[in-house]
């Protein structure tokens, strides 16, 4: 059994903002949040094929593959890809084209995971895929980004409108 040391995710997140993580250089690498605009990459993995089990009139199983699943599951998987490679992690995948077969996985599982058929497995992988490409929240942190922030334009609320507050004691509460 493991003892003593730095693991994964022990202990509170570093902050960007502190003078511990300044001494350290430590910087989170800001991604657009417009997305990435650049031509995602060929899909790495092989066409899945999706079977089917007949039973003829004598009683005898026949695996086939479904043809027309399989087709739809593939093409399912492309426009998945597609998407996934326009959010803003994608910039830094293309910067590590390593990371590819991971998003690969990432869009498989998630293809797997949107049908009825999908076990907890199964969505428990694309959590664990989710996190190794940054998809997630925790992510982000562990590899580093954030999502640079996006001006907000400020609703400018004219003086002689006050704004009224009512206190909770005096909406019954």
């Amino acid at each position: 059994m493991a003892r003593g040391g730095a693991r994964i995710r022990s202990g509170p997140r570093p902050d960007p903002s502190s003078a511990r993580s300044e001494r350290r250089k430590y910087v989170l690498t800001a991604l657009p949040a417009e997305g990435c605009s650049e031509e995602p990459p060929k899909f790495p993995l092989p066409r899945l094929p999706f079977y089917r089990t007949v039973v003829d009139d004598d009683g005898t199983e026949r695996t086939l593959i479904d043809e027309r699943a399989t087709g739809k599951r593939q093409r399912r998987e492309l426009a998945v890809w597609k998407l996934v490679w326009s959010y803003p992690q994608a910039c830094a995948w293309h910067m590590e084209p390593w990371r590819a077969y991971t998003v690969a996985m990432y869009v498989r599982t998630a293809v797997i995971c949107e049908g009825a058929d999908a076990m907890a497995a199964d969505k428990n992988s694309l959590h664990q895929f989710a996190n190794q490409i940054g998809l997630s929240p925790a992510g982000l942190a562990e590899n580093g980004w954030r999502i640079a922030d996006q001006p907000v334009a400020l609703e400018v609320v004219p003086e002689e409108a006050p704004v009224q507050r009512r206190r909770s004691r005096e909406l019954g509460a």
